[in-house]
C-alpha cells in the first residue's frame, strides 16, 4: 500500500479497517478519530478537488481511500451511501466529516464554503486555529 502523506495528510487505505464489522459502524469510528474525514476514491476528480480545498485552506485531512480495498472498500461505499439517503447508482464520493459529524458530498461541502459555514465548522473541529 502507498501512503502519500505529503500533499493530502493522512492516508489510510481502507484495508487497515478491521475484517467484519458493520460498515456503518467503522464509518462512525474512523470519522470521529480525526477533525477532518475524507472517504474517497483514488482515481476519483471530485475527491481529488476537495483535498485540494481542504489542504489549500491549511486543513491536513485523515483520506480513507476505498478502492484501495476492493471488498471492504464497496460495503463503505454502500453504507456511505445509506448515510447520505443516496439510492441512485451515481457516484456518491467524496464522503466528509467534520468534528465527527458528517457534512455530506462535494456538493454540500461547496455549498458551505461559498455560505461562508466551512471555516467555523473547521475552527469549532480544531482542524484551523486562524
Amino acid at each position: 500500500m502507498h501512503y502519500q502523506t505529503e500533499s493530502w495528510g493522512s492516508y489510510i487505505p481502507a484495508t487497515t479497517m478491521t475484517v467484519g464489522g458493520d460498515p456503518l459502524e467503522r464509518i462512525e469510528r474512523l470519522a470521529s478519530e480525526s477533525a477532518v474525514v475524507i472517504f474517497s476514491m483514488s482515481t476519483c476528480c471530485m475527491c481529488h478537488a476537495i483535498k485540494r480545498l481542504f489542504c489549500g485552506m491549511g486543513v491536513n485531512p485523515t483520506v480513507h481511500e476505498l478502492d484501495e480495498d476492493p471488498i471492504r472498500g464497496k460495503d463503505m461505499e454502500k453504507a456511505l451511501m445509506r448515510l447520505l439517503g443516496n439510492s441512485s447508482t451515481a457516484a456518491v464520493l467524496p464522503v466528509v466529516f467534520i468534528g465527527g459529524k458528517l457534512v455530506g458530498s462535494m456538493d454540500r461541502v461547496m455549498a458551505s464554503h461559498i455560505s461562508g459555514t466551512l471555516v467555523p465548522l473547521l475552527k469549532d473541529a480544531g482542524a484551523l486555529w486562524l
